[in-house]
């Protein structure tokens, strides 16, 4: 019997020298995955929108988007989709995903940085203040920890 080769992929993926890198990124789409579905459940949009507004009262050059939740949504999934996609390039030590790679990984640890920052302050900007904790919190350490072993592997 012949095994189809995608399958004999994924069974001897531990094989794979890429594959711990591969494990990290798969780690960082779920706990982005997770993050999103966290920040959806607990109100995201009403402490980013004002806070937006807020700051492109200070700044108006600022190029921060103000987002209805189907678009914020639909943009996050189709950014998930996308970087789960690539994960085939990861796997197979594409050279030119390593600086992608960085900056998913900096970008996720930033954003679960604000999110406990958020947290231990209680606001955003000194005119929003918001019920502790802030939305998306409880996905943050997932996200960083992800963030961190993705570096680690690259």
């Amino acid at each position: 019997m012949i095994i189809p080769q995608h399958i004999l992929m994924v069974i001897s993926l531990a094989a794979v020298p890429h594959a711990q890198l591969f494990w990290a990124w798969i780690a960082l789409c779920v706990a982005l995955a997770l993050h999103v579905i966290d920040e959806a459940a607990t109100g995201f949009l009403s402490v980013y929108n004002p806070t937006v507004m807020a700051l492109r009262q200070r700044w108006p050059w600022l190029p921060l988007p103000v987002y209805t939740i189907r678009g914020w949504l639909a943009g996050l999934v189709a950014v998930n989709v996308l970087l789960l996609c690539l994960s085939i390039f990861v796997l197979r030590g594409a050279r030119w995903m390593r600086p992608i790679g960085y900056v998913f990984a900096a970008v996720m640890f930033a954003n679960g940085l604000v999110h406990i920052g958020g947290t231990v302050r209680g606001r955003t900007v000194a005119s929003l203040r918001f019920p502790r904790p802030m939305p998306g919190f409880y996905s943050s350490p997932f996200v960083i920890l992800a963030a961190l072993y993705l570096l680690c592997e690259l």
